[in-house]
């Protein structure tokens, strides 16, 4: 007779974990449940169960919405291969607490005291008792986008197969997949051959910008209300710090990939085709990892203008990974205070806490020490040049799943500390550090201050 014993024991450490542990832990049980599905026979197209390191490997991109790939998703996985990985991206990009609340709304059940502070954890919402509805906006949002992205690709598709069946299903897979920032493709050659095609070009991309800005930065757009003189909607500094970076990083991406590729990458297209995949690689490492030109061929500046923007990535809450734009703003807000001599950081007409600045800071220095030590480990155990290396990283990191071709060839220690480090960069080093930290004292004395010298 089998004891219930370690059930139960089991049972009691996942009840007592704390938010951001139980975060962490949700993740990771949904990818082992994802490898799983991922072995079956049935799951590949010639019916032979891939190794568990490629089953890992590819259920942790598809969870933590990365888009690097191992084998080729359009001709080794079955379409029940393929459903899994689009079902594992919904999953985790909507984000493991938000998902089982919103089922648990769907079936009226009321979201406990615990659920709460998960969600509150996840998705950085200050306010818990508007939890319920941010998460039914987050259902609506979702789907809408979905929906509206499904109907203009398969509209698309449909112009050129004449088939509705593949149009739906393509157009659906690439949808979910743009916009919960994953990457994932059903073609080998991900979106190149599609490159001068606008129509489904700026979908995707659309898709990958609302996906990217954060649940709390649309739910705030659509509920702002206008002022009865201005007429100017009262967003939240929030809001206006992730609308006013995105855009920054947009246009800089833009004409940096314009001007770095014209002669070389996009030659042979018009302009306006070349605009279209400048815009489009400005806006794909931030953090989807589709691309419509082959990444290996870019210039150095141009791989390095996408590693910045694969490393700042997409914005808290949202279904995106990075350091986030927000605490990359925050950062830039922080070092002209200093130029200035301010002791207090500001931005439209607001004063920042120190508590906020800390936690940006944190998030950063913990992100790049997390990139630089994975960095070392494959230098030591992949034979490939340091750019290669450091791109894959950075990509991992990020969740973007952009690759300059070194991914197939990683190494059995390389594909595991790159699954690794997707897991790492999807649940957030900050949620990491305070998953396995202890919790928060407050002191009950302070040393006195004294300077020390920097510079």
């Amino acid at each position: 007779m089998i004891s219930l014993v370690p059930i139960r024991s089991g049972v009691q450490v996942f009840l007592h974990l704390k938010p951001t542990q139980l975060i962490a832990v949700s993740f990771f049980l949904t990818i082992c449940l994802g490898t799983l599905l991922l072995m079956l026979p049935v799951a590949t197209t010639s019916g032979q169960s891939p190794s568990f390191i490629d089953a890992l490997f590819t259920a942790t991109s598809a969870v933590c919405v990365t888009g690097l790939v191992v084998v080729d998703t359009p001709t080794y996985f079955s379409r029940f291969g393929q459903i899994v990985i689009l079902l594992l991206i919904q999953i985790g990009g909507l984000g493991i607490m938000t998902f089982s609340t919103s089922l648990a709304l769907l079936l009226g059940k009321r979201i406990g005291i615990r659920e709460k502070a998960v969600m509150q954890d996840y998705l950085n919402e200050m306010n818990v008792e508007q939890l319920k509805v941010l998460v039914i906006a987050i259902i609506k949002m979702t789907l809408f986008f979905e929906a509206l992205g499904t109907l203009l690709l398969s509209l698309r598709w449909y112009e050129s197969e004449h088939r509705w069946g593949p149009a739906l299903y393509r157009a659906l897979f690439h949808a979910v997949s743009a916009f919960n920032n994953a990457g994932f493709a059903l073609y080998s050659d991900s979106l190149i051959r599609f490159r001068t095609d606008p129509v489904l070009v700026l979908t995707i991309a659309l898709l990958i910008i609302f996906g990217g800005l954060g649940f709390t930065v649309i739910f705030d757009l659509k509920n702002a209300r206008f002022r009865q003189k201005a007429q100017i909607p009262r967003l939240s500094l929030h809001t206006k710090l992730v609308l006013s970076t995105t855009g920054l990083l947009l246009l800089a991406g833009t004409l940096s990939f314009f001007l770095a590729e014209y002669q070389r990458a996009l030659q042979g297209l018009s302009l306006g085709d070349k605009l279209l995949s400048a815009f489009f690689h400005a806006v794909t490492p931030r953090t989807a990892g589709f691309n419509t030109l082959p990444v290996a061929t870019l210039t150095n500046f141009s791989l390095f203008t996408t590693i910045i923007l694969m490393f700042i990535g997409a914005s808290p809450g949202s279904t995106g990974g990075g350091v986030k734009t927000s605490s990359f703003a925050l950062l830039i807000l922080t070092v002209r205070a200093m130029i200035q001599g301010r002791e207090e950081v500001e931005a439209f007409r607001r004063t920042i806490p120190l508590t906020v600045i800390h936690r940006a800071l944190v998030v950063i220095t913990l992100s790049f020490g997390i990139v630089n030590l994975f960095t070392s480990f494959l230098l030591l155990t992949e034979e490939a040049p340091f750019l290669p290396i450091f791109f894959e990283v950075v990509s991992a990191f990020g969740t973007v799943g952009l690759s300059m071709g070194l991914t197939p060839q990683l190494s059995l220690p390389g594909k595991a500390a790159i699954t690794l480090l997707m897991f790492i960069g999807r649940i957030g080093p900050l949620t990491l550090a305070l998953a396995i930290g202890a919790k928060e004292k407050r002191p009950r004395y302070s040393y006195p201050s004294e300077r020390v010298m920097v510079g």
